[in-house]
């Protein structure tokens, strides 16, 4: 598996220019992402923590809350920061807590990117993702509400979430896509071919679930390699992943400041080569 020399910034859309680590806000929710952040000035802190330790990507949702975490970024931080990117989702219903139901109904969606507008605070939305496609709706009919926002300067870019290339595809026959959000951390690499086939189309790859170490016998591996650069398991994690492909863009969430700025520690990181094949393994 080839590593590319770290760069930490990367150009969505081939024209906005962002850090590569950047704050998922998901975590900033209750019990089974459901409801309100049971610590709210707390979680406002974070937020503008993150921000001012070079953060300028932050990934929400709709459905985390339902709605409640789109209006805590807003209450936290607005007015943004020019340079602020927020990225949301659109495309799931939230029945119960750790309940998600995909809904690509059209008007389902038209009224998830409405209310994120509102939410949010803003005339635009920086990256629009589809949460899930949804099996029992065509894609270009759930997308058509995304095309009219598109045009109409609602959303600037489109994003896809956990899909195969041949989806992928489908969708750009529809709209350009700029990123897609897979599940993909240092134990769980299923999506290997969406890591390349992105990087090869100059689209964003955001792993979703970042941190997750993987199975036991990494750990080992992964202790040593920390110990010899002073640094935690989950640092080395990020690193791997920032080492792993230059289109990566990092959304590890926390409710803690002081995890918050671990994991930005993870930036200044070089793996070797030779760690980076051992990890890889």
């Amino acid at each position: 598996m080839n590593s590319v020399k770290k760069d930490l910034t990367f150009k969505l859309g081939n024209e906005i220019e962002i850090n590569r680590l950047g704050y998922g806000g998901m975590q900033l929710t209750g019990f089974g992402v459901f409801g309100e952040v049971a610590d709210r000035d707390n979680a406002k802190k974070v937020l503008q923590a993150a921000l001012a330790s070079g953060v300028n990507f932050i990934d929400t949702a709709e459905a985390y809350g339902p709605q409640f975490n789109e209006s805590l970024i807003a209450d936290a931080l607005f007015p943004y920061n020019k340079d602020l990117i927020i990225a949301t989702k659109g495309g799931f219903v939230r029945p119960g807590p750790n309940k998600w139901v995909p809904n690509g109904d059209p008007e389902f969606i038209r009224q998830n990117i409405e209310g994120s507008l509102d939410r949010l605070k803003t005339d635009t939305i920086d990256l629009w993702q589809l949460h899930r496609i949804d099996p029992k709706i065509p894609v270009d009919e759930t997308l058509a509400p995304v095309v009219d926002a598109v045009k109409t300067g609602k959303i600037k870019f489109v994003g896809l979430s956990e899909v195969t290339i041949e989806q992928i595809e489908l969708a750009e026959k529809v709209l350009p896509i700029v990123s897609v959000q897979n599940l993909y951390n240092l134990g769980n690499r299923q999506w290997e071919n969406i890591v390349d086939y992105t990087a090869e189309r100059e689209m964003a790859f955001i792993p979703w679930f970042p941190l997750a170490s993987g199975p036991d016998k990494l750990a080992e591996k992964i202790t040593k390699i920390a110990e010899k650069h002073k640094a935690t398991t989950a640092q080395i994690a990020l690193a791997w992943l920032l080492k792993r492909s230059s289109n990566i863009l990092l959304i590890p969430g926390t409710k803690s400041i002081a995890h918050l700025q671990e994991n930005m520690k993870a930036a200044e990181i070089e793996l070797s080569e030779e760690e980076f094949a051992e990890l890889s393994k």
